[in-house]
C-alpha cells in the first residue's frame, strides 16, 4: 500500500517532467469532451457522473486497503482531499459550458502560484530563481492570452478564479499523500471521496442523463483517472516547483484544440501568450536536465579515487 520514499533524485525529475507531460495530453482530452457536452447537463451532476464511473474503473486498486486500511489521520487526509477537489471540479465544469477553453485553461494558471508557494512553506522544496521564473513566465504568458480588464468579467471567469486555489490545494494533499501511497491508491481514494462530495448537489439538480451523455462522461472518467494516476506519479518524482510549470503546456494543446475542433478564434495574443508558455517550459525541462546531467557527472577528482 505505501509508496516508495521520495526522492529528489536527477533520474526521478526528469522522470516527474516526463510524467507530466502526459498529464498534459491527457488532460486536455478532457477538455474536450467536456467543452463537447455543453452547458444542457447540470455541472453539479455531469461531474458526479465523472467521478462515479471513475470509481468503478478504480475498484482494483482498493483491494490492498482491505489487508491494511489507512490510519485515521490520513483517512481524514483522503477525505479533505476529495472534498475539496470536488468543489474544483463543480466549477470547472460550469466554466466550460460557458468560456472558451483556451481562457478556462489560462484561469486556471493560477493554480500553480498557490502550489509552488504552498510547496516551499509545507514540504520546504527550494525556490530556484529558474523554477520562480518558468512559473512566472507560464502566467504572464496565460495572463496575455486572458487579457484581464479587457473584457467583461463572466460568471464561468469567476467560477474557474475560484477554482483554481482548490485545485492548488488538492495537489498540495497529494503530495504529501505520495509519502505514504502508490499512486493507485491516492486516485482510487480521490474518486471514492469525490463521488461522495458530489451526490448531494447532483440529486438537487437531477435530471436524466441521456445515453450519449454517459458514454461521453464514461470516456471522460477514463482519460481523467489515467491524467489523475500520471499526475500523482509525476509529483511523487519531482518536486512540485519543477512540475507544475510544465503544467503550463496544456494551455498551448487547449488553444489549439479551440481553434482546431470548435472554431474558436485565434487572435496574436494568443499566439505570443502561448509562445512565452512554450520559451518557460523549454527552458525549465532544460535547465533541470542539464541540472541533472551535471549531478550524475562525477567531478575529476572523484574519478581517481
Amino acid at each position: 500500500m505505501t509508496a516508495a520514499p521520495l526522492s529528489s533524485s536527477p533520474d526521478r525529475t526528469l522522470i516527474g517532467i516526463g510524467w507530466m507531460l502526459l498529464t498534459t495530453l491527457l488532460f486536455v482530452g478532457v477538455t474536450g469532451i467536456v467543452r463537447h457536452l455543453g452547458s444542457d447537463i447540470p455541472a453539479v451532476e455531469a461531474a458526479f457522473l465523472r467521478y462515479s464511473i471513475g470509481l468503478v474503473l478504480v475498484l482494483p486498486a482498493f483491494l490492498p486497503l482491505l489487508r491494511q486500511w489507512p490510519r485515521p489521520v490520513m483517512m481524514k487526509l483522503f477525505a479533505l482531499r476529495g472534498f475539496v477537489h470536488a468543489g474544483g471540479v463543480m466549477l470547472w465544469f460550469y466554466a466550460m459550458a460557458r468560456v472558451p477553453i483556451a481562457e478556462v485553461t489560462a484561469l486556471g494558471y493560477t493554480a500553480p502560484i498557490f502550489v509552488t508557494i504552498g510547496a516551499a512553506v509545507f514540504f520546504g522544496e527550494r525556490l530556484y530563481m529558474r523554477r520562480i521564473m518558468a512559473v512566472l513566465a507560464g502566467f504572464i504568458g496565460a495572463m496575455i492570452i486572458l487579457r484581464p480588464g479587457f473584457h467583461e468579467i463572466s460568471t464561468g471567469q469567476l467560477a474557474q478564479l475560484a477554482a483554481a486555489p482548490l485545485f492548488a490545494a488538492s495537489f498540495l494533499l497529494a503530495k504529501g499523500l505520495t509519502r505514504e501511497f502508490s499512486a493507485p491508491v491516492i486516485v482510487a481514494m480521490l474518486s471514492l471521496f469525490c463521488t461522495l462530495a458530489l451526490l448531494p448537489g447532483a440529486i438537487a439538480q437531477w435530471r436524466d442523463p441521456t445515453l450519449n451523455e454517459v458514454a461521453w462522461l464514461g470516456l471522460t472518467a477514463a482519460i481523467a483517472t489515467i491524467g489523475h494516476y500520471t499526475m500523482t506519479r509525476a509529483i511523487a518524482a519531482a518536486p512540485l516547483t519543477v512540475t507544475q510549470p510544465i503544467g503550463f503546456l496544456q494551455l498551448v494543446w487547449a488553444t489549439l484544440l479551440g481553434v482546431l475542433v470548435f472554431g474558436e478564434a485565434l487572435d496574436p495574443y494568443v499566439l505570443l501568450g502561448g509562445g512565452i508558455v512554450v520559451a518557460s517550459v523549454t527552458y525549465i525541462s532544460h535547465r533541470e536536465a542539464a541540472a541533472a546531467r551535471k549531478m550524475r557527472t562525477p567531478p575529476a577528482v572523484a574519478t581517481k579515487m
